[in-house]
């Protein structure tokens, strides 16, 4: 089984095909991501608010992104799988952003990494791509700067922030980048920069003209009963699922009706016999 590489995503473009982007952040999820055939698994800083229970993805770490960049490699032969770069790991300068990519690509075993910001990173992902890691670019709403965003908001509405996020983009592809997130933008102008750029846009929250789409894992599934994203589609209710077989397991037990024979092992009577005679 070949692996997805960054020409093929260059071509699912130029060949019109849509790009399904998932984030996975255990082995599990990944397998099961895996056996869906996603072309590329994203392992996101998300992982703050939706694994780790933070209310934003600031504090999380190189260290916990290696982590689980880990789990999801292991389970993943195809999938091309990048990592975010979390905050302030890439940011102060270009050997920071050296050092810590490499260590995603080494230790994590990633593919590629993903860095949040415009021009004023695009030294740092020239150098990068130049010396063999490839990146995905991340613009629009970049959660590693929400305190200066003022909150989960909309960007590029008006005519400045849109010309920004253009010029944004194609710095970033001049830079190298070979694919872009589009996050929380107008779909109108998610269009118009997908035509202008040559590598492929992946729209979270951007509309339908975007080249491919990204989601959080439990998201789509419908882990959480109580905040369902504007931007995102429960294609089932695990919650819902999850309580009921745990209530259901909790019932049994209290019940004595599980375990059964059919969940336990045996022993040789006599040997038994004897442990009872002797104790």
């Amino acid at each position: 089984m070949r692996r997805i590489t960054i020409r093929d995503i260059a071509k699912m473009k130029s060949e019109g095909e849509k790009i399904p982007m998932i984030t996975a952040y255990d082995y599990t999820t990944a397998s099961l991501a895996e056996a869906a055939e996603i072309p590329i698994i994203l392992v996101g800083d998300s992982l703050g608010m939706v694994v780790m229970g933070y209310d934003s993805t600031i504090p999380v770490t190189l260290e916990d992104m290696i982590h689980h960049t880990k789990m999801v490699t292991r389970a993943s032969k195809r999938s091309f799988v990048v990592a975010d770069l979390p905050f302030m790991t890439y940011q102060i300068n270009i050997d920071q952003a050296m050092a810590n990519a490499a260590r995603l690509i080494q230790e994590g075993g990633a593919q590629g990494v993903k860095l949040e910001g415009g021009r004023e990173i695009s030294s740092s992902v020239n150098k990068l791509v130049r010396n063999g890691i490839p990146v995905m670019g991340h613009l629009g709403l970049t959660p590693q700067s929400i305190n200066t965003l003022g909150g989960y908001r909309i960007q590029g509405r008006a005519y400045e922030d849109a010309e920004n996020l253009l010029l944004d983009s194609l710095e970033l592809q001049n830079a190298g980048v070979f694919a872009l997130v589009l996050e929380l933008v107008p779909e109108q102008l998610a269009a118009f920069i997908s035509e202008k750029l040559s590598i492929p846009t992946i729209g979270i929250g951007a509309g339908p003209s975007c080249d491919g789409q990204v989601q959080v894992v439990n998201d789509i599934l419908g882990l959480d009963k109580t905040f369902v994203p504007r931007h995102a589609k429960q294609y089932t209710k695990l919650s819902t699922i999850i309580e009921e077989a745990f209530i259901s397991y909790s019932t049994e037990v209290k019940h004595e009706t599980f375990p059964t024979d059919q969940h336990s092992a045996t022993m040789d009577q006599r040997v038994l016999d004897q442990l009872r005679a002797k104790y």
